[in-house]
């Protein structure tokens, strides 16, 4: 019975009856500057009121007998004096009835329904798991997806960049992999999405067999920089509730680049200089301490198997948050528009990408399926103007001659659904396109 009351309870424990209080003394540059809250620290969450109504904000730098905060909203309609309360540490307090549901950064249901906090609260900004003792990769995952059974295989606790241009079936892709990764929990960050795209996306994208294992986390391209770069660190904070129990979670990051621009902007507010093209320092530790927390739990817990989406502006795999991210990561997937202006979606560009679960991840006759298609798909793209120019003379180079011959199967089979039979299945079609 206990188990009934523990949302009821955890509710009632985060009301604190005594706060401290402080009162804003100047506005500037977008900050409002607070006297009187003694006790503050970088990172504190607090509570302005003003004519109205109670906007959140969070402290971003500190001085004697002051700090100052970046509200969450405009700040339209504060005035000098205004009453501002500190609520502590940013932390979200995950459940297991948020599976199915759609939250805000701060936990509040968007779909409303009531939404009560689960027992335990979580630090936002919480450490990544002590490198000693977590396990290694884990086995080969199902993913629905034929290309990732086989070429580019996915495995528990693997992280993974999915680098794309918009509108190359980025969005669609990440909605596959809710539906058929093999997992216990799917929680979705969608940051700094178009308001219109959340229903669109948990209706039609994801489906119903898509939200009926997961937890979705949103802010809205219109929302404020604190909760766009909140929403990623909230999304990662519920995926480690469902690990901690020992599940498999497969987080998706919709995306790391709107992150970063969040970063950017909170950063530039707090006095940071810009650096790397326009980017503050901290936005390396940023993003490094976003990644490292998913992957493989220490023993006794479960996995995060993550996908973190990177907008990439002319497939530029340099700049700077690509090059971040894919430092960190166990492989890489680019998605090309080339590909996708010809119709074949997936539009993956297998030369471009890596999977680090490989060798280990496939057996030794797998994994020759898989360097003998990269062969021939390689060997085709360094002569194909060749080839379509009426250039290459047939006999010339037996190699090139397979792969002018097996190329179609191949890249149709890139495009492919996983069979009903999984990974076995998807290998046994690849062996026949290699025939």
């Amino acid at each position: 019975m206990s188990g009934i009351f523990d949302g009821l309870l955890a509710e009632i424990a985060g009301s604190a009856s005594v706060r401290r209080v402080g009162r804003v003394v100047e506005t500037r540059r977008g900050l409002a500057e607070i006297s009187g809250l003694e006790g503050a620290t970088l990172g504190d969450r607090v509570l302005i009121h003003s004519r109205d109504g109670a906007a959140g904000g969070e402290v971003l730098r500190l001085s004697a007998g002051r700090c100052s905060v970046l509200p969450d909203a405009s700040g339209d309609g504060m005035a000098i004096g205004d009453r501002v309360e500190l609520l502590g540490k940013a932390e979200i307090a995950p459940d297991d009835s948020w599976i199915g549901r759609v939250v805000d950064p701060m936990g509040r249901a968007l779909d409303g329904r009531p939404l009560l906090r689960g027992a335990v609260p979580r630090a936002l900004r919480a450490p990544a798991p002590a490198a000693a003792s977590r396990r290694r990769l884990g086995a080969r995952l199902s993913t629905g997806v034929a290309v990732f059974d086989t070429l580019l295989p996915l495995v528990c606790g693997q992280r993974i960049g999915l680098f794309a241009g918009s509108g190359v079936g980025k969005s669609s892709l990440l909605a596959r992999f809710a539906r058929g990764v093999a997992a216990d929990v799917v929680v979705i960050a969608l940051v700094g999405e178009r308001g219109r795209e959340l229903r669109e996306f948990t209706e039609r994208v994801l489906g119903p067999a898509g939200m009926a294992r997961s937890v979705i986390v949103t802010a809205t391209s219109d929302q404020s920089p604190l909760m766009r770069r909140m929403c990623a660190l909230t999304a990662m904070a519920v995926a480690e509730h469902f690990r901690d129990q020992g599940l498999h979670v497969l987080l998706l990051v919709d995306s790391v680049t709107r992150f970063a621009e969040a970063h950017r902007e909170v950063a530039l507010a707090g006095g940071e200089e810009a650096s790397l093209r326009g980017y503050p320092p901290s936005l390396s530790q940023a993003i490094m301490g976003l990644a490292e927390r998913a992957g493989p739990g220490p023993e006794g817990s479960g996995d995060i198997t993550a996908v973190f989406s990177v907008l990439v502006a002319g497939s530029d795999m340099e700049e700077p948050v690509a090059d971040i991210l894919r430092g960190v990561l166990d492989g890489h997937v680019v998605l090309d528009r080339r590909i996708a202006e010809r119709g074949r979606f997936p539009a993956i560009d297998l030369l471009r990408s890596v999977s680090r679960s490989l060798p280990e991840a496939a057996t030794e006759e797998e994994n020759t399926l898989i360097r003998d298609a990269r062969a021939l798909l390689g060997a085709y793209d360094r002569a194909e103007m060749m080839v379509q120019a009426g250039l290459y003379a047939s006999g010339s180079d037996p190699m090139l001659d397979r792969a002018i011959r097996l190329w179609p199967g191949l890249d149709a089979f890139l495009a492919e659904p996983a069979p009903a039979t999984g990974v076995n299945g998807s290998f046994e079609r690849l062996r026949a396109c290699l025939k």
